[in-house]
């Protein structure tokens, strides 16, 4: 994959978090504020006032997340982003981890 191809599928995949995130607030009232500059989404969680970053690591085609349980780093595999360490898919992983950090049950998909 090219540099450019790489930076809008990671722009992509931003965006898709982003609507996950809204549609997890306006169905399960999740409670977060996500803030994105250039590469990186930043989610906070308001009642804890915890955080979970988001960004895409161009040099190495990645996608890197940092929350409370750690940090994570998910390369394109064919149609979804897998985690080079654990083989997880991006959004199951973010969406426990999101569980975890807010405290209530959610699945967040791309294609809600």
């Amino acid at each position: 994959m090219t540099e450019s191809e790489f930076l809008a599928l990671a722009e992509t995949t931003l965006d898709e978090i982003e609507a996950a995130l809204e549609r997890a607030a306006d169905t399960r009232g999740l409670d977060v504020e996500s803030s994105r500059a250039g590469n990186v989404l930043e989610i906070e969680f308001v009642d804890n006032g915890t955080k979970i970053i988001i960004n895409s690591q161009a040099p190495m085609q990645e996608m890197w997340i940092a929350a409370k349980s750690g940090g994570f780093h998910y390369k394109r595999d064919g149609r979804y982003w897998i985690d080079s360490r654990d083989g997880s898919e991006l959004f199951a992983a973010l969406s426990a981890m999101v569980s975890a950090q807010a405290g209530i049950a959610l699945i967040l998909s791309a294609d809600d």
